[in-house]
């Protein structure tokens, strides 16, 4: 049985992944007490006493926590955002190529992408890597989550009987366009520029849509919509969790692409529109799942050599 800590397991990210690992047989869930959960010589102990620790935490605190460890056979899967650029880290979207699998399994230090980072460099990436889309495109992009990805206290903000008029209405955020998830999409992706990035906030609780505009006239090759499917048909092609869509609506008098789709699963699916000028690629996630907990479960079962489908199903 293997002993499993997760510390800041009080956060969204954290109890959803205690909920996706409580009633598994293989899991021994380790349980700080609430009253010393922000003590680190206690934290360092259930660390160290773990086979697989889960940071669900600022990203601050999760550079301490990975300080506090000191048993080489502890491995740890952080879902902040302070590893995610780290060299010494594997990055924890295994779909992306057979390299980002095989470094999940071998490593014992493991970053969880971001939500909107993950909707996003499943998209680019095997652009990028099938010569469609040069590196150096001015690639913009926009999304739409619901309001569970801003954490606690942005939730109690939602959930108030006395929010704001705005607050029933999308409402545009990191109006500097330095989202913290611009430095993975760059990277991760391959591009050689910050792509341009633009968020939405929704007055749902989760759910999300990434969404890249393309000129054809900008890409590498001619190229259709059906031609940018089978890329991602190919790329994805034998994977559990992505997948790429035919027919996105049923609805002949309003078609229609929907963000919410697959909350509280592991999924992330595809969807390719436009003509013989312009394309959009879109990506539809759950931000709590494939964009947080679900991701980081998926990558434990892989380190463990598990069915990386177990608890996720």
């Amino acid at each position: 049985m293997y002993k499993v800590f997760i510390d800041g397991q009080e956060g969204t990210t954290g109890l959803r992944i205690y909920e996706r690992l409580e009633k598994r047989s293989d899991i021994e869930i380790l349980r700080i007490s609430e009253t010393r959960r922000k003590s680190p010589t206690e934290r360092k102990k259930f660390i160290n006493a773990s086979d697989i620790t889960f940071l669900c935490l600022p990203d601050e605190s999760a550079i301490e926590a990975v300080s506090l460890c000191d048993n080489p056979n502890t491995k740890i899967i952080d879902a902040s955002t302070a590893h995610r650029t780290d060299p010494n880290w594997a990055y924890g979207l295994p779909e992306l190529s057979l390299k980002h699998r095989q470094n999940i399994i071998r490593s014992k230090r493991v970053a969880v992408p971001g939500c909107y980072a993950t909707g996003f460099v499943s998209l680019v990436y095997p652009m990028i890597t099938a010569n469609v889309l040069e590196s150096h495109y001015p690639v913009f992009a926009y999304g739409i989550s619901g309001y569970s990805g801003g954490g606690k206290n942005r939730i109690k903000q939602y959930e108030s009987p006395h929010k704001p008029y705005d607050f029933y209405s999308p409402m545009l955020y990191s109006l500097n366009l330095e989202h913290k998830h611009i430095p993975e999409m760059k990277l991760m992706s391959g591009l050689a520029y910050n792509p341009m990035f633009s968020p939405v906030i929704d007055d749902y609780y989760n759910g999300m849509l990434v969404c890249i505009p393309l000129h054809s006239r900008l890409l590498r090759r001619k190229t259709s919509v059906e031609d940018i499917k089978n890329v991602y048909r190919k790329h994805y092609a034998n994977q559990k969790f992505i997948s790429v869509l035919d027919n996105v609506s049923d609805d002949k008098q309003f078609p229609h692409f929907a963000a919410n789709l697959l909350a509280d699963t592991n999924y992330l699916e595809i969807a390719v529109f436009g003509n013989s000028e312009q394309f959009m690629l879109v990506s539809r996630l759950d931000n709590l799942g494939k964009g947080a907990s679900g991701a980081a479960v998926q990558c434990m079962n892989i380190m463990l050599g598990i069915e990386e489908t177990y608890s996720l199903l």
